[in-house]
């Protein structure tokens, strides 16, 4: 299994456009770029197609025309630009099978022409398990508010197992019996507010909320000293010093191209 990071940051991104704060002067100085998080894992399966991800493949030197499957967390618009649709039409009619709460998939609706057959929109809700792309999915329920339902997604292959956690508050009710208690290989959870204590009502994780996710996993026994953690949807909140404070802790920080072979 192998898993491409083509972002890493949250919203608008670390360093943000519209920010002079010391985080960002900082990581601007140093060219560390995210942009909003998305994944491709095996070369086929795209979760959260945001609207920088397409580029983002190609500056990793890669392309996206393996893809047939796309994992949708939730609808709001750094997790999912569904121009990609109408762009993938133009060069590609090769079939592919979309997955995301009702209204990420209803938002897709109008990108496809109405005599388009190779794309299925198919919606999910907590709790369901599917395959794709020869992958086992479960739907998992995410505490986050988003425009409707935010889910998370565990993926398994015959061998190895991924967790994409991103967006998601401190763990949803049952979430923790949806991902089951078999090891994870590989956890990418988000972690926006570094030791910002006072936007907790958003529902995003930070530095504090990040390492009780993370032991509620160890817990569970999902995670053990074998399971990579890595934080993603990283924002300026966080001080620069970040990847060294995570790392004292076993986890690592994601960057924008990393490639993680499991």
């Amino acid at each position: 299994m192998e898993a491409l990071l083509l972002g890493t940051g949250s919203a608008d991104g670390w360093p943000t456009p519209f920010c002079r704060c010391d985080s960002c002067v900082t990581m601007l100085a140093e060219g560390v770029i995210r942009t909003p998080t998305s994944v491709l894992l095996d070369g086929r399966i795209w979760i959260d197609p945001g609207p920088e991800a397409p580029r983002q493949a190609l500056r990793a030197g890669v392309d996206l025309v393996d893809v047939d499957t796309v994992l949708i967390s939730h609808a709001h618009s750094d997790h999912l630009d569904p121009a990609f649709l109408l762009h993938r039409s133009w060069v590609d009619d090769r079939p592919l099978t979309v997955y995301g709460p009702a209204p990420a998939i209803d938002r897709c609706r109008d990108w496809l022409a109405p005599d388009q057959t190779s794309v299925r929109l198919v919606p999910v809700t907590a709790g369901d398990i599917f395959t794709a792309a020869a992958h086992r999915v479960t739907v998992v329920r995410a505490a986050h508010e988003a425009l409707g339902e935010a889910v998370l997604y565990r993926i398994d292959s015959d061998e190895r197992s991924v967790l994409y956690a991103c967006d998601t508050g401190p763990w949803a009710p049952g979430a923790m019996e949806q991902i089951g208690a078999s090891r994870l290989d590989l956890v990418l959870l988000e972690q926006t507010f570094g030791d910002r204590l006072d936007l907790a009502g958003e529902r995003h994780l930070g530095i504090e909320t990040f390492e009780q996710a993370v032991a509620d996993l160890r817990g569970s026994v999902a995670v053990d000293e074998r399971t990579r953690v890595i934080a993603v949807h990283l924002s300026h909140y966080n001080t620069p010093d970040v990847e060294a404070r995570l790392a004292m802790l076993g986890m690592e920080t994601g960057r924008d191209g990393q490639v993680v072979t499991l």
